[in-house]
């Protein structure tokens, strides 16, 4: 991992209640501590200073922004944590990928493993990967690079980066997969932006949104 310079800005909290807390990740934050205390600062860290009884329910990695959810009871952390489990939360993502990405819209079914030698970094294997499943589908596009809306049906660790680097087609500024000018941006071009699940009390449906910063 590079050095740790987290943004210092205040929590972008888009929803609050008894129950949950809904935020925007910026781009650069851990969303757990990691492992020595120069990587302590992470969202969890600060959503607790706000929101003393917040529970973790999933993560987004460091690099990636976008719509965050955390429970604020063990009740609603068990169920969200089912919903997630159950792949009944729907989750959209944005991003910006090398070249021009054809056809219009289709479905990655890679399954995924852990590059042990150079993990954190996953890889395809057919042979003793767990299954993942990504459905893709064009925004915008031009001969340098396409816009492109995400909607993982899995949760796979690194799945966005490597279905989309299987495609020929690497995530602009990604520091795992991206090489030579596709790498050159300042930050991973990959933006959570909607979730859509279950609040934890009622079961009434919810959409959370934060549009992509780029």
């Amino acid at each position: 991992m590079t050095d740790y310079t987290p943004p210092d800005q205040p929590l972008d909290i888009l929803h609050d209640d008894h129950e949950i807390v809904v935020l925007h990740k910026p781009a650069g934050l851990l969303s757990v501590p990691g492992k020595g205390p120069e990587l302590a600062d992470c969202l969890l860290a600060r959503v607790v200073e706000a929101f003393p009884t917040a529970l973790l329910v999933h993560r987004l990695d460091r690099d990636t922004s976008g719509v965050m959810i955390f429970a604020l009871t063990p009740h609603a952390q068990r169920h969200l944590g089912l919903q997630f489990e159950r792949r009944q939360v729907q989750k959209t993502y944005v991003a910006r990928v090398w070249g021009r990405l054809e056809p219009a819209q289709g479905t990655v079914d890679l399954p995924l493993i852990v590059d042990w030698p150079n993990r954190p970094r996953q890889m395809v294997c057919h042979d003793t990967g767990r299954p993942a499943q990504t459905d893709w589908r064009v925004l915008r596009t031009d001969d340098t690079e396409s816009r492109v809306r995400l909607m993982p049906k899995t949760g796979r660790s690194h799945q966005l980066r490597v279905h989309m680097l299987a495609l020929g087609h690497p995530i602009l500024g990604d520091p795992f997969y991206a090489t030579g000018a596709a790498r050159d941006h300042p930050h991973l071009m990959l933006h959570s932006e909607e979730l859509r699940l279950r609040h934890p009390d009622g079961g009434r449906g919810m959409r959370f949104r934060a549009p992509a910063p780029f």
